[in-house]
């Protein structure tokens, strides 16, 4: 297959890409840097050269492809206060890729997250169908973005929705778990939120590209998916493994100081949201490899200085 990728130099995308082309499709990668191009071109992609803004090139790369996989999120303006504009953006995005794409039976996978579901229990596939026109803006949000994805499987599109866990770990991650951290290393405490008893379900890069892969080729209509190898780690536990590392002790944040320590990382940090893959693994025959949370942190590379 000929497949569109937006976010494809991005840190899952990035582990796609080479995924996908390894299969034998061609990717053509969505870039909106001079930088972005070069990597991609460099792991052997088509470029479209656009953003996530420029709605004509979308429909355009939609409609030359055999599939689409969307990735890209406005992540630097979602963390820096404008999670509704970030969740706009998106929901822009899809309505103009579901529409190129209607009535061809072609796939679209959306990349979408655990975070904003029902919280504290463990969480399936078969929860959050139902949309929930009270969403707010913040992580459950973005599910309104997702429910409509669903909705194109009605309009002949096979529409899938891959859920990933707050943390897709591995060497060169830096997102929530590079930047707990550096909160570690930065306020001399590897800290929790109250008894730490919450829990993380989490992936290893390289097994959500495959999943991502396996839901482009094969994923029925309509199907919600889960990127999750470890249902539910502690927070407590992450917090031990990096105050080890980092030889600084490992405490509790009581929930009223949790802006002023985490910072923006507060909004998630002491969510509950264990989740199982079981029904994806079942559909797809996806078996996760990677390592798990703990003995991926538990490896140098998330205590290694960082480039600047």
């Amino acid at each position: 297959m000929r497949v569109f990728v937006t976010g494809a130099s991005g840190w899952i995308g990035s582990a796609v890409v080479p995924e996908l082309i390894g299969a034998g499709h061609t990717v053509v990668g969505l870039a909106r840097s001079d930088a972005s191009a070069a990597a991609l071109t460099a792991a052997g992609a088509d470029v479209r050269r656009g953003s996530l803004d420029d709605l004509d090139v979308l429909r355009d790369a939609a409609a030359d492809a055999d599939g689409v996989i969307h990735l890209a999120f406005k992540h630097d303006i979602a963390f820096t206060g404008d999670f509704a504009g970030a969740v706009t953006a998106d929901r822009r995005a899809v309505e103009t890729l579901g529409a190129a794409l209607t009535g061809t039976g072609r796939p679209f996978v959306l990349a979408s997250g655990l975070a904003g579901l029902a919280a504290g229990r463990v969480l399936t596939e078969t929860d959050g169908r139902t949309p929930d026109p009270a969403s707010a803006d913040g992580p459950s949000g973005r599910q309104a973005t997702a429910h409509l994805t669903l909705s194109y499987a009605g309009r002949g599109v096979r529409s899938s929705v891959l859920r990933l866990p707050p943390t897709v770990h591995g060497d060169g991650d830096n997102g929530f778990l590079a930047a707990i951290v550096g909160v570690a290393r930065a306020t001399g405490i590897s800290a929790y939120v109250g008894d730490g008893a919450n829990r993380w379900p989490a992936v290893h890069r390289s097994d959500a590209a495959r999943l991502f892969r396996l839901a482009l080729e094969h994923a029925p209509a309509g199907s919600v998916l889960h990127a999750v190898g470890d249902e539910g780690v502690p927070l407590r536990s992450v917090a031990e493994v990096i105050g080890r590392h980092l030889g600084v002790p490992v405490g509790s944040v009581a929930p009223a100081d949790v802006d002023a320590h985490f910072g923006w990382l507060s909004m998630l940090i002491g969510a509950d949201v264990p989740a199982s893959a079981d029904l994806t693994r079942d559909l797809l025959d996806w078996r996760p490899t990677g390592p798990g949370l703990l003995a991926d942190l538990d490896e140098p590379h998330y205590f290694l200085p960082r480039a600047a």
